[in-house]
């Protein structure tokens, strides 16, 4: 607490004293926007010089740049690699805005991967384990049903990985899916897909760019043990009006942006619908009931007060609605009713830049993130609501110092208020159903940091950083105290305690250092090594593979600890002379403390007391990631190959609170290989095809051991958890692209994206399972989400 207000201090004094207004009259700003030409996508690294003062500065992540001169008429160069170079004639006599589109330099498609970025950005950069996509090649990645996907196409990068198709949530480097920590605009994202995790819920049309990072964390994060996925929403088009969408198989595309005032207020607009109840129709009968319909719309204003700041609101709103038309899948008909899962988010984010001088910027941001589920049985008999949400409310500020070309400084203080209502039970009108409902969960997770990036000299550079971050969990609430000498359950309370609204009954917390190191070994290679610390206050509470909407979430209190991870990393980069071919090769290794697992049989949801099903053990994850991608020429792409292992060990106190005995097995999604090969040829600017394989080893199951007869009835005996596993993963998918000749300028822009997921049908196993009777021991049987080729067509246009 003292650290974050010594920050709290600093910031005030810093921000008093940098803030006061010029008192030279003859020096004017110029500023502006650096955009590509085509997708108005803004450009990181341009190089904006003015040769006839001989000053220099470089845009920022969202294209924007600042420069103080004195009065006068100027020759203004803007430059980046893969970009036409463009000079312009400027006279400032007062303050100036000017936006500049950048064209790309294909040179006969010589270059036809343009990046935002400095093309040997993977060697020289000091973090490690950070992946960066455009949206651009995302979009050339193939697609399922045609829908382009921003987080699937994550699952081609080392070190990333899933349960299953169509399972929500990434396993990265060992964590599990809620120790990612997923940003729209800085606003959290706590379930990121759309039909129960077949498609994401970002737009493409809206992404401007996605940053994963998976081993170098910056300070700047935290709040979760594994890894933050942050995705910036695009910035909308000052200058003019456009009008863009897609048709596609699943859902259908349309959105708008332009100025509402002329350099000075824009908006952009993406929505998406997704109606698929007609698609069941002409599928068997008892699935013709069935439901799964979405739809989000993503929103963005910004408002250019004047040269020195900014104001950005970003919005979301998306729903999902699916029902199975019954509860059993099995081609006999029941008399059972369906099951109706509802779940939502809205998010709303509002940012204030402040670019003080060409040293200083502050950057103010207040965040509100809403998510809800409902699950839902219209059967008159046992009607029923089961509900949950979670609200997140956060005030942050960051301060960024340029002391010179060769060393910044960072800091920041960050307050979040949460309150989760894990479940409550709802009946209906004439149910049986009793209602349950668990008491709300409130707390304060408190934050500051501070980082230091130095480059010391051409051959070595440092990034060091320090958060410290504490959770203040608050009342009303009820916390028991266990009898000692046996296990946590409801039987052995020896008291309560009931703490009022308000009251701060636990606390937990501490520092998070952060370091990464860059050596550079001879031009285009380099060595990095990096140390992490994360801390997670906030849990998914569940006992299935893939989490469900419905599963619930909870606050750290006296009986859960907080998950803290360590990392540690060590990688080579190389690139060739011409940036043409990049390699890379990372080693990891980790250890989570208070890792959360269950006990046989927990019962999770409407329980009031979720310690007395919970257990919390320790964690190690290691790994080699390495990857080799192509970026210029007719065929780009890149291959990778992923060793990683993760393992747990429950080894409580008594037998009741321990996994496999106290004894290592692994996780739930522990594949020990992967392979991902991606690539894109490109003949023409009209024309590309795109291909990628996958191949991983099957996740570890369950399976009985043993069998027993009770009262007639078959009961299976399991003796140890994810000792076996099922049959691996492979599969092939492919798309076309046909676009307008670009050397054609036309105001009607179109294009058609013709593609095949899992072209060579592959039933790849989903889970397997068994079905007991008294005949047979088991009948073992796979289930397969993806059992066959599933071709799409998708139109897009733009106007």
């Amino acid at each position: 607490m003292r650290f974050l207000l010594f920050l709290v201090c600093l910031f005030s004094l810093t921000y008093s004293t940098i803030a006061q207004p010029s008192t030279s009259g003859s020096v004017y700003s110029l500023t502006g926007y650096v955009r590509e030409s085509v997708t108005q996508q803004p450009i990181q690294g341009v190089t904006i010089f003015i040769s006839d003062s001989r000053r220099g500065v470089t845009t920022g992540k969202d294209g924007y740049f600042i420069i103080s001169v004195p009065a006068g008429t100027y020759t203004v160069r803007f430059s980046h690699v893969g970009f036409k170079p463009v000079a312009l004639p400027i006279t400032i006599r007062e303050h100036t805005y000017r936006d500049v589109l950048l064209e790309d330099d294909t040179k006969s498609l010589e270059e036809v991967t343009v990046t935002t970025e400095a093309p040997d950005r993977n060697v020289r950069k000091v973090e490690i384990g950070v992946s960066q996509m455009s949206i651009r090649n995302i979009k050339r990645i193939p697609a399922f049903m045609g829908e382009v996907d921003v987080v699937r196409s994550l699952l081609l990068l080392p070190g990333v990985s899933t349960v299953g198709e169509g399972a929500p949530g990434l396993n990265i480097r060992g964590g599990s899916t809620d120790q990612n920590l997923v940003l729209m605009d800085d606003a959290p994202i706590f379930n990121a897909s759309h039909l129960m995790g077949f498609f994401s819920v970002f737009n493409p049309d809206a992404v401007r760019d996605v940053t994963l990072h998976r081993g170098g964390v910056a300070p700047a994060y935290g709040g979760r043990a594994s890894s933050v996925l942050d995705i910036k929403v695009r910035e909308p088009d000052n200058q003019k009006w456009s009008v863009s969408g897609g048709v596609g198989l699943v859902s259908s595309r349309l959105g708008v942006e332009g100025p509402l005032i002329k350099n000075k207020l824009s908006i952009l607009a993406a929505s998406r619908l997704a109606i698929n109840d007609f698609l069941f129709k002409i599928g068997p009968t008892n699935l013709r009931d069935t439901r799964a319909n979405f739809y989000d719309v993503t929103t963005k204003l910004k408002y250019l007060l004047d040269e020195h700041h900014t104001l950005t609101f970003t919005g979301y709103i998306g729903k999902d609605v699916f029902k199975l038309a019954s509860d059993s899948l099995a081609t006999v008909e029941v008399n059972a009713s369906s099951t109706r899962y509802d779940y939502r988010t809205l998010n709303g984010t509002l940012r204030w830049n402040y670019f003080i001088n060409d040293r200083f910027n502050l950057a103010t941001t207040a965040v509100v993130s809403h998510y809800a589920s409902t699950n839902s049985s219209p059967d008159s008999a046992n009607a029923f609501r089961l509900e949950s949400e979670i609200q997140q409310r956060q005030l942050k500020t960051d301060l960024s110092f340029l002391v010179n070309e060769a060393h910044s400084v960072q800091g920041g203080v960050s307050v979040i208020d949460y309150r989760i209502q894990p479940n409550q039970l709802i009946p209906g009108t004439s149910s049986n159903v009793l209602p349950v409902i668990l008491p709300l969960e409130q707390a304060y997770e408190l934050a500051a940091y501070i980082q230091d990036e130095w480059t010391v000299n051409a051959n070595f550079s440092v990034l060091a950083g320090l958060r410290y971050s504490e959770l203040l969990t608050q009342g009303p609430a009820t916390v028991r105290t266990y009898q000692e000498g046996i296990p946590k359950e409801d039987e052995t309370v020896a008291s309560v305690k009931t703490y009022s609204a308000g009251t701060i009954f636990h606390r937990a917390g501490g520092f998070e250092p952060r370091l990464a190191l860059r050596f550079t070994l001879a031009e285009g290679q380099s060595i990095k090594a990096g140390y992490n610390r994360l801390r997670q206050y906030i849990h998914q509470i569940t006992n299935t593979t893939a989490a469900l909407p419905t599963a619930r979430w909870a606050l750290s209190n006296p009986y859960i600890q907080p998950q803290i991870a360590d990392q540690w990393s060590l990688g080579y980069f190389r690139n060739t002379a011409t940036n043409m071919y990049e390699l890379s090769a990372e080693v990891y290794y980790k250890l989570i403390q208070n890792a959360i697992d269950y006990k046989d049989g927990a019962q999770l949801l409407l329980t009031r007391f979720p310690e007395t099903e919970l257990l919390q053990g320790q964690g190690k994850a290691y790994g080699l990631e390495t990857m080799v991608r192509k970026n210029k020429g007719f065929w780009t792409g890149w291959a990778s190959y992923t060793y990683a292992r993760t393992f747990l060990t429950i080894d409580g106190p008594y037998l009741e609170e321990r996994v496999n005995n106290g004894n290592v097995y692994p996780a739930n999604f522990d594949k020990p290989h992967t392979v991902n090969i991606a690539a894109v040829y490109r003949p023409s600017a009209r024309f590309n095809v795109s291909l990628n394989f996958t191949y991983s080893t099957g996740r570890p199951i369950t399976q009985p051991y043993a069998r027993a007869r009770v009262n007639g009835v078959v009961v299976p005996i399991y003796i140890d958890r994810n000792q076996q596993r099922i049959p691996d993963y492979h599969r092939l998918d492919f798309s076309m692209q046909f676009e307008q000749d670009p050397a054609k300028k036309k105001r009607w822009q179109s294009s058609w994206v013709f593609s095949v997921y899992n072209v060579y049908a592959r039933k790849n196993a989903y889970s397997v399972f068994y079905k007991l009777n008294s005949r047979s021991f088991t009948d073992a049987s796979k289930l397969a989400i993806f059992g066959t080729a599933f071709p799409s067509l998708t139109y897009n246009f733009k106007f």
